[in-house]
């Protein structure tokens, strides 16, 4: 069989794209898209893997992306779930820990604040945070809970006249070394509810230790909390966050962005994947050339694809307000292990040079493990698809 060499140039980046998913926004929406693509090619891309390297926030980006304006397009300026999904995947697709880092600030931190702080609360913080001259943080998981965190939350906040008393420890709490504010959920004494609380990290008893030594979002600075009787006015307990059904709410519709992120990672994969085998020759001819490195391509883009139209829908859905938890948790099951196989097979087709962070595709295989575990497990968001199709639950 003869093969025949393509110029890599003939198929630009956006044709990942291979079902044209994006024709489905609006005029606006795709202009939007095309100017938050440009500035994540020329501001986080080429930097993407030395900031990875060298395991830093770059803080100086916030100035930057603040003049980009990316926060809450669907609440505050009025876009689609679904433009706003493909914004988070082409964050993702530019640099995985630059998309969590918006996705905590945003997604987590203001999503809260939007979802379950009362109208005054809104008016005296959102701004801020909506300009990003104040960064949040999200404080949920802990050192000895993750997946049954909604019945075991040990971090504790008791009552004490005007204010409340919070003590215990979080874990994995990204953007929590420089935030000015911290979202604490913790278990009030006197009713055994999960409420939740803006927390000045400024605070006497408040500290935050960057978490070290990690193989995935590396420039994402996760710290461990801890809170030694931290006193906190009855003004920051956040009015509509007064158990863990209310936390949940915030979750269900970060689950939906996690999704999106999935989809960004392949398209990542991909682009890097298809330019190498375009551009390197093996036996005197393109690596592309020959049929099972196509055939790993194939697999990456059908995996992207068969993602991107699940995520497509769930945020349609999401748009009409007919989306169901058990419907996110099978899309962030579904999209995250069709990732693990789409990065693997990227790293594959680079060989060697798959290993090393200087031709992306490292950066990429490694982050995708952190986008595997959070925001639920592949195994917790599984047996939630399974009690919603069988009636039976199989964890409590």
């Amino acid at each position: 069989m003869t093969s025949r060499r393509v110029d890599a140039g003939r198929f630009p980046t956006a044709d990942a794209d291979f079902f044209a998913f994006e024709n489905l926004l609006s005029d606006k929406e795709r202009s939007r898209l095309a100017e938050i693509r440009s500035w994540l090619e020329a501001e986080v891309r080429p930097h993407a893997v030395t900031w990875w390297n060298e395991g830093v926030f770059p803080r100086g980006l916030v100035a930057k992306m603040a003049e980009l304006d990316p926060m809450s397009p669907v609440r505050r300026q009025g876009y689609s779930n679904l433009f706003a999904g493909m914004v988070h995947a082409e964050f993702t697709r530019a640099d995985t820990s630059i998309a969590t880092f918006l996705g905590v600030h945003d997604g987590l931190f203001a999503g809260s604040i939007e979802l379950l702080a009362s109208p005054e609360q809104q008016q005296r913080w959102l701004p801020d945070i909506y300009a990003m001259r104040t960064i949040g943080a999200f404080g949920l998981t802990e050192p000895l809970g993750g997946s049954d965190v909604a019945g075991g939350t040990r971090t504790t906040a008791q009552r004490d006249g005007d204010t409340w008393i919070l003590n215990g420890a979080k874990r994995w709490i990204g953007n929590a070394t420089f935030a000015d504010w911290v979202i604490i959920f913790a278990r009030d004494v006197a009713d055994n509810q999960v409420k939740g609380f803006m927390v000045d990290t400024t605070l006497e008893g408040f500290s935050a230790t960057k978490i070290e030594h990690k193989i995935a979002l590396r420039a994402v600075e996760n710290a461990d909390i801890t809170l030694e009787n931290v006193v906190v006015p009855d003004s920051f307990h956040l009015c509509g966050a007064n158990s863990f059904a209310d936390t949940n709410k915030v979750l269900r519709v970060t689950r939906l962005s996690v999704g999106w992120q999935a989809v960004g990672q392949q398209l990542a994969a991909f682009d890097v994947a298809r330019r190498y085998a375009v551009e390197r020759h093996q036996f005197g001819r393109p690596l592309g050339s020959f049929q099972l490195i196509q055939q790993q391509l194939v697999q990456i883009l059908g995996n992207a694809v068969s993602s991107m139209g699940m995520m497509v829908r769930l945020s349609q859905l999401e748009d009409g307000g007919q989306a169901r938890d058990e419907q996110s948790a099978l899309a962030k099951a579904f999209t995250t292990a069709r990732m693990r196989e789409s990065v693997a097979a990227g790293r594959s087709i680079l060989g060697g040079n798959g290993i090393v962070t200087d031709y992306e595709m490292a950066k990429i295989f490694s982050d995708a493990e952190a986008i595997y575990s959070y925001e639920g497990t592949q195994e917790i968001n599984t047996l939630v698809v399974g009690r919603a199709i069988t009636g039976i639950a199989a964890f409590t």
